[in-house]
């Protein structure tokens, strides 16, 4: 076998599993899409009221996907194809920094270079690795929505759409893994970038011009700026575009082409932005284990808690407009209450929806806080922190400690800019108690995910990454997607965020919180408990 055969075969050994839960996923949620149209928006009537209530509403636009029509498969479009191609960008950004710059920190890539596979190989078996699986998720993808019965022109291009914004997806991440000098900074990059570009389509969208019917939106010109707005602009099962596809794939070679180029000019563990200078000494912060894991993680806790607050300000800023709204179209005010569970009135069901996104945010800031312990390990740094009078428990529980709080911080921040929200549109006093009821459920939700990736990392280590990650995807879909799909309710009430308390009235339903309690307190218990006989498995 070839040098470059050996290495490709090396990444598909490491990455089966992962890859293959997000690319079934993916094409799942292409499924249960369909489902989700036919049975809520069965009717014409139906969907063209949601798509006058979005080309009416920029808050719409920024989570859902580009107006095309009103038929069953662009309204599907209208509905998942954003989020299809999230998944497909997510997947390849982390596929390309784990196998460039996470392998370079963990000593790894040092040993291939010194081999006749030299330096550049590596980087092009990545790329190589990370467009197969591009091309078998978009292949199971389109079968997916090819059996649901729609077009088959409109299902090949919509699953080519998400696997060229993971394509594309894959050269700014291999980029990033070249400029930055770890792999944290790395993924950091990749993921602002992600967002940003995730906004700007949104906002290109909003910015566009309906056309007289108020069933299509022709976009203003920020979304070519994102990969995601290019995925868009096919409009399947309409015009069916193929142009946006082919210039997200010329984007993405393009890219992993310059990493491939940058890859080598640079030095061992070198990076083109350098990095700030460290302290002489340490300060008295430094002076216990738990204070190292905030230093560890304080950056990326920051960047979620701004999240956090616009999430919270949003929440309550914008109620008035889709009251507005949903008055003129009842459809808007059923879709918000399937995925809320509120029963009181409509601002209060936005609060709710809102605080459910929140807590999808604070968890990710719990896992990615907590998945930073199997880092620590497989680098060797945990091993020098063990090495102390810290035991193995003791080091495990502060990064579980330090996930709980960071997921606090977060939703904290949302509820003050929430209450600011209403304070500032002078708005009923009763959203108040509303928006703290929901974030302090959605607190004990998020907080769920810092117990599940420790008891991972205790019982299955090498796919601690994988499976936390996975799980915080498989709770979103469900609460968030599981009522517009269609899926029975008990399903549903499987996610953490779909199961928190709402205000009824006068009073609180506290729903599935002491569940979550009581799931809260018995998995940390097995964390630690366990963490007792486990041994310490650095560089595996």
């Amino acid at each position: 076998m070839s040098r470059f055969g050996m290495l490709l075969q090396q990444r598909l050994r490491r990455d089966w599993l992962q890859l293959t839960l997000w690319i079934v996923g993916t094409a799942l949620m292409a499924f249960a899409g369909y489902a989700g149209v036919t049975q809520s928006y069965a009717t014409l009537a139906d969907r063209q009221n949601i798509l006058v209530a979005a080309l009416a509403n920029p808050v719409i636009l920024m989570f859902r996907g580009l107006p095309s029509g009103t038929s069953e498969g662009a309204f599907l479009a209208f509905a998942v194809l954003p989020w299809l191609a999230l998944l497909a960008a997510l997947m390849s950004s982390f596929l390309a920094v784990r196998h460039t710059r996470g392998d370079e920190e963990a000593g790894r890539s040092e040993l291939v270079w010194a081999t006749p596979a030299g330096r550049r190989l590596p980087t092009i078996a990545t790329a190589v690795h990370g467009i197969l699986a591009n091309l078998v998720l978009a292949a199971l993808t389109a079968l997916a929505l090819i059996a649901t019965g729609l077009p088959t022109a409109g299902s090949l291009l919509t699953a080519a759409a998400a696997g060229a914004c993971g394509i594309a997806f894959l050269g700014i991440a291999l980029i990033a893994a070249q400029l930055m000098r770890t792999s944290r900074g790395a993924n950091s990059l990749t993921i602002w970038v992600l967002v940003a570009t995730f906004l700007i389509r949104g906002i290109g969208n909003a910015a566009g011009t309906p056309s007289d019917d108020l069933s299509r939106m022709t976009s203003a010109w920020p979304v070519w700026l994102s990969p995601f707005g290019w995925a868009e602009q096919t409009r399947p099962y309409d015009t069916d575009q193929v142009a946006p596809v082919f210039l997200a794939l010329a984007f993405g070679l393009a890219l992993s082409a310059a990493a491939v180029g940058l890859q080598s000019v640079r030095d061992i563990d070198a990076g083109f932005v350098a990095e700030r200078r460290g302290r002489m000494s340490a300060p008295a912060a430094l002076s216990s284990p738990q204070a190292l894991v905030w230093r560890l993680t304080a950056g990326s806790i920051v960047g979620w808690a701004v999240g956090g607050a616009l999430t919270g300000i949003l929440a309550t800023t914008l109620s008035g407009l889709v009251d507005q709204i949903s008055g003129e179209n009842p459809a808007v005010a059923d879709i918000l209450k399937k995925i809320g569970g509120a029963t009181g009135g409509l601002d209060e069901v936005v609060v709710t929806v809102f605080f459910t996104l929140l807590g999808i945010l604070a968890a990710c800031c719990a896992v990615q806080t907590v998945v930073r312990a199997r880092q620590e390990e497989t680098r060797g740094t945990a091993e020098a922190v063990l090495a102390t009078p810290v035991g193995r428990v003791r080091w495990l529980a502060d990064f579980m400690i330090v996930g709980v709080v960071a997921a606090l911080i977060v939703i904290a921040a949302a509820v003050v800019a929430g209450w600011i929200g209403v304070w500032s549109n002078g708005g009923d006093d009763a959203l108040y108690r509303v928006v703290a009821v929901a974030g302090l459920g959605q607190a004990v939700a998020a907080a769920i995910f810092a117990v599940l990736p420790a008891v991972v990392f205790v019982m299955l280590p090498r796919a601690t990454a994988a499976v936390a990650w996975s799980l915080v995807l498989f709770a979103a879909l469900l609460g968030m997607f599981g009522p517009l799909f269609g899926l029975p309710e008990w399903t549903a009430n499987l996610s953490p965020f779909a199961v928190t308390p709402v205000v009824d009235g006068s009073g609180v339903d506290v729903r599935g919180l002491w569940w979550l309690v009581l799931a809260l307190a018995a998995g940390g218990a097995a964390a630690l408990t366990l963490m007792r006989r486990r041994e310490l498995a650095p560089g595996t």
